[in-house]
């Protein structure tokens, strides 16, 4: 599985990883697994599976490390 850093956190429940890429990954909360939104923090190492949303790439399957 890929793994990457939370790098960016939005208040509306979605996030971003810096997956050391180009470009960062979008999550949505619905694709955490054993954490709640609520209890991540920026920086935080996540380990995820590439998945594909309405508009375009996401991590699905997200947990921490």
């Amino acid at each position: 599985m890929p793994e990457g850093t939370i790098k960016r956190l939005m208040d509306k429940g979605f996030g971003f990883i810096d997956t050391g890429g180009e470009k960062d990954m979008f999550f949505h909360s619905e694709s955490l697994e054993g954490v709640s939104f609520e209890e991540l923090q920026e920086g935080q190492r996540v380990s995820y599976t590439e998945g594909s949303g309405p508009k375009g790439p996401r991590a699905e399957k997200v947990t921490l490390i």
